[in-house]
């Protein structure tokens, strides 16, 4: 019961204030939010709950009743559905780029629509892997002359039927791959009355478009398929209406405004859900007419036409992501490490990451199999296409592997030297017995600070997707990847190792991200460090892939708004707390509340990511005049509290460091932030065998400068004593 009483019930009292506390992507318990060793849920359910200690004082040191917001099962809470998140990781992240355009309104829409049409490729190229296996490697190689191992040798019966029988039959494998996604990409957690983005008709605009180029791409597989033996009215027919359908599923995604604007949603519906029943006709004829068709077929070493059509779905992806990284990088202003990312680049490094990621699984999987099949003995290994991709795909792991290093050595200078000014401004009489721990000090501020290049390595990174574009390119020649080795100079075994050394680390990265599903969700300390992935990228709704994650912001987020209205109508004030990203979820949630509600909060944050992170990679959503409208909000009753230390959390208006200049006396927002000195000292005080930690990204809540924030900002809501 979001919003409600609780089942426990909470005191009617008016002259106390609630601290509402709402962890970040750690995902900690009720009791480490709270201090407290006993707790008791009094709202919300298993996977997002607010819990209030169970002891007799349930209260802080100031006299505020403490409770808290767990939100941490929302985006994972089953292992199935964390494994599916890891199976989904491409769509995932196709849907993050979308939300990462510029603030440009011409060139946002590009981005948009190149992001829409990319994961609509990845859609394809899921299809044409699962029909690479199927069709390519069991229905036409193992059943046929190929024999691989048993018992995909026979399979029931199946190799003494004819070929385009087999077709026909092992076409159910993709066609049921579409269905698990479907049912996948169905799967949400509970929906909340009122969500925070309305996008749930879009995503079903876009469900039925994909499905429907899948449908449609499979068609066109076995369609130029059964054309390589002779041309016939049906095949031809079919195949002219299969393009039509992928057509229109491009035509649909491209067209500008179509699929996303209120304006155009009933055409657009109609027009996808008729191009979805188009498609799943012509699917069903498609399989009568190639398991009817009793012609001849012609003899080759694999299906013919896949690796043609394998290879095209593959090139025009990199061709998107090209064309996506020239929009971003095409605009004019200036570029530098912090303001790169506002310009939208994250859109084009996320989109590389998952189209690399998803060509990488492609051509994996086929390797895979072909070992495990035996299917692809004396045909030199998968199609020509999935080599190069793999080549590609190692190409670009040791480029992004360089790239790291190098920034990191470039960099290191001018950090350090930044850190050793904010030692010393911090610690100006260090005695000499502190020297090794102000040493460690200021390596802690040196890598904080290497988020600052992230914006110059994003930039380079994006470059290198021309690299992808050149393999894909190679690879429609017919030329095979050891061929590079002679006009480049290398010997072939360079090459060879380069291909092993991709499928090495496609398997690497498959493991690593089933066991990254299952510990993160087991392990806290691994969900701490790992499960961050699925936090943030289950955060944005689904505005590019229909089969990504659900996001659980549409629940999380009404759910804080009901629950702050509930208790700010029992209290004399709510005092809202958020470390990392449940900042930007109380930030969101502020966004929703009544005049009546705002004037009776108020807002700490600390380790919040949304200027250092979230403003440069969202700048259309999560910019500086959204957050002046929260601060607006609340009547600038806004403390935000960073250290030098964090490399995720920040300042959000004035870094109001020692010795800056200050802020403009008349602009609210100077007063909102406040650096705190971390580690408090060098040395350990008397009666302590250690010195203070550096406490980097980590909450703070027993800290002092917390509780005098606490303080400071409880005050300032109506009906303090001193107010």
């Amino acid at each position: 019961m979001p919003g409600g009483s609780g089942r426990h019930g909470d005191r009617p009292r008016r002259d106390d204030v609630v601290e509402l506390r709402v962890h970040g992507v750690s995902g900690a318990q009720p009791a480490v939010i709270l201090g407290r060793a006993r707790t008791r849920q009094v709202a919300g359910d298993d996977s997002g709950g607010f819990h209030r200690t169970d002891e007799p004082d349930g209260t802080d040191p100031d006299g505020v009743t403490l409770e808290a917001y767990r939100w941490g099962d929302l985006p994972s809470g089953t292992v199935v559905r964390t494994l599916a998140m890891v199976f989904l990781l491409p769509f995932m992240l196709s849907n993050v780029a979308v939300w990462m355009r510029p603030t440009s309104r011409r060139s946002a829409d590009g981005v948009a629509m190149l992001c829409r049409l990319l994961a609509l490729n990845l859609t394809a190229l899921y299809v044409v892997a699962v029909a690479g296996i199927a069709l390519d490697l069991v229905a036409w190689r193992c059943l046929g002359e190929a024999r691989c191992r048993g018992p995909f040798d026979t399979m029931d019966g199946l190799d003494g039927r004819h070929v385009g029988q087999r077709l026909a039959v092992l076409a159910l494998a993709p066609i049921a791959a579409v269905v698990l996604l479907r049912l996948l990409g169905a799967r949400r957690p509970r929906p909340a009355d009122h969500p925070v983005w309305a996008v749930e008709p879009l995503v079903g605009r876009l469900r039925a478009i994909h499905v429907a180029a899948a449908l449609a791409v499979l068609d066109l597989v076995l369609l130029v398929a059964r054309r390589a033996a002779g041309a016939t009215v049906a095949t031809t027919l079919l195949l002219a209406l299969g393009a039509a359908v992928l057509l229109a599923c491009v035509g649909l995604l491209a067209a500008p405004g179509l699929v996303d604007q209120v304006a155009a949603a009933r055409t657009a519906t109609r027009s996808a859900r008729a191009t979805g029943v188009a498609a799943a006709g012509l699917t069903v004829a498609t399989l009568v007419v190639v398991a009817r068709d009793e012609r001849d077929w012609p003899s080759s070493g694999g299906l013919p036409g896949y690796g043609g059509i394998a290879g095209a779905v593959l090139l025009s992806q990199m061709l998107l992501l090209v064309l996506l990284s020239g929009v971003v990088l095409w605009q004019r202003g200036r570029v530098g490490g912090r303001a790169v990312l506002r310009r939208g680049l994250g859109a084009a490094v996320i989109a590389a990451i998952a189209v690399g990621l998803a060509g990488a699984l492609s051509a994996g999987l086929a390797y895979q199999a072909g070992e495990l099949l035996g299917g692809y003995r004396g045909d030199g290994g998968p199609p020509l296409p999935y080599r190069w991709t793999l080549l590609a795909f190692f190409l670009h792991m040791a480029a992004a592997v360089l790239l790291c290093g190098a920034i990191n050595l470039l960099s290191r200078r001018r950090r350090y030297a930044a850190a050793a000014a904010t030692a010393a401004r911090d610690f100006p009489a260090a005695p000499p017995e502190a020297a090794g721990r102000l040493r460690q000090v200021v390596r802690a501020v040196a890598r904080a600070r290497f988020t600052e290049w992230l914006g110059v390595l994003a930039a380079t990174y994006a470059v290198l997707a021309a690299v992808g574009l050149a393999t894909s390119l190679l690879g429609l020649t017919g030329r095979h990847p050891e061929e590079l080795a002679l006009v480049v100079g290398l010997p072939a075994e360079a090459v060879r190792m380069g291909l092993t050394g991709g499928t090495y680390l496609v398997a690497v990265v498959v493991l690593t991200l089933l066991a990254g599903g299952v510990f993160a969700y087991r392990t806290a300390w691994f969900r701490r460090h790992v499960g961050i992935l699925w936090d943030l990228g289950t955060f944005w709704p689904r505005a590019a892939h229909p089969f990504a994650p659900a996001s659980y912001a549409d629940r999380a987020v009404p759910e804080l708004a009901d629950r702050i209205i509930a208790l700010a109508g029992r209290h004399r004030g709510v005092l809202l707390c958020g470390h990392s990203h449940g900042s930007v979820l109380l930030a969101l949630a502020v966004l929703r509340l009544p005049p009546q509600v705002r004037r009776r909060v108020a807002l700490l944050t600390y380790g919040s990511p949304l200027e250092r992170l979230y403003a440069r990679l969202y700048p259309a959503y999560l910019n500086e005049e959204m957050m002046r409208e929260v601060g607006e909000r609340v009547g600038w009753r806004w403390l935000n509290l960073w250290r030098d230390t964090d490399p995720v959390g920040g300042w959000i208006f004035y870094a109001n460091r020692p010795g800056d200049p200050p802020p403009d006396a008349a602009d609210p927002a100077g007063s909102v932030d406040r650096r705190v000195r971390d580690p408090r000292s060098l040395l350990a005080a008397p009666g302590d065998k250690r010195p203070p930690p550096v406490r980097g990204h980590h909450p703070g809540e027993t800290d002092p400068e917390f509780r005098a924030a606490v303080r400071d900002l409880v005050a300032r809501l109506p009906g303090s004593g001193d107010g």
